[in-house]
């Protein structure tokens, strides 16, 4: 299943299933449940994630899970309603398990990938204090989501969109 709406712990908040597999050998090694809700602004609120990773096939650690009000934790951003270039903000918080944040590089680009090409692509410079030396760069198109993360320090990675169906 690729998203999944259901009752999520705050009101008019929408449940996004969004599982993680390593592409070697398509072992899942984390599975995820987001909540976000959204505001008359257009800002799209992060509101806690239900994470599991996986070893072997079994659950292994909970770790990355918060949820918005519980044990300090507070919703962030995930993506502005009208983003410009400079913006900055924080996704989520919870101390030391939970500390994202977000800047935003360009909007309005055009960028490639297998699933195909799209215009008006917000990037977004994203990172976390828990992992200084790592910085991803992420592109989202309109009407999409996240098409593209490409680790730009702290290691090599590149993940994309394969496959889009309307």
């Amino acid at each position: 299943r690729d998203h999944e709406t259901e009752l999520a712990p705050h009101p008019e908040t929408t449940a996004i299933y969004n599982p993680a597999t390593v592409t070697e050998d398509g072992e899942l090694v984390e599975d995820t449940l987001d909540w976000y809700a959204q505001d008359s602004d257009g800002n799209v609120w992060y509101l806690g994630e239900d994470s599991k990773e996986y070893k072997d096939g079994k659950p292994a650690s909970p770790a990355g899970s918060w949820e918005a009000g519980i044990n300090g934790a507070l919703p962030g951003i995930i993506m502005r309603g009208a983003p410009r270039p400079g913006d900055a903000y924080r996704q989520e918080f919870l101390k030391g398990e939970a500390e994202d944040m977000a800047e935003v590089v360009s909007t309005g680009g055009k960028e490639s990938v297998k699933a195909g090409a799209y215009q008006d692509v917000l990037v977004t410079k994203e990172w976390t204090p828990l992992e200084p030396k790592v910085v991803e760069h992420k592109s989202y198109a309109p009407g999409i989501g996240l098409i593209l993360e490409v680790k730009v320090a702290g290691g090599k990675s590149r993940l994309e969109l394969i496959e889009h169906t309307p």
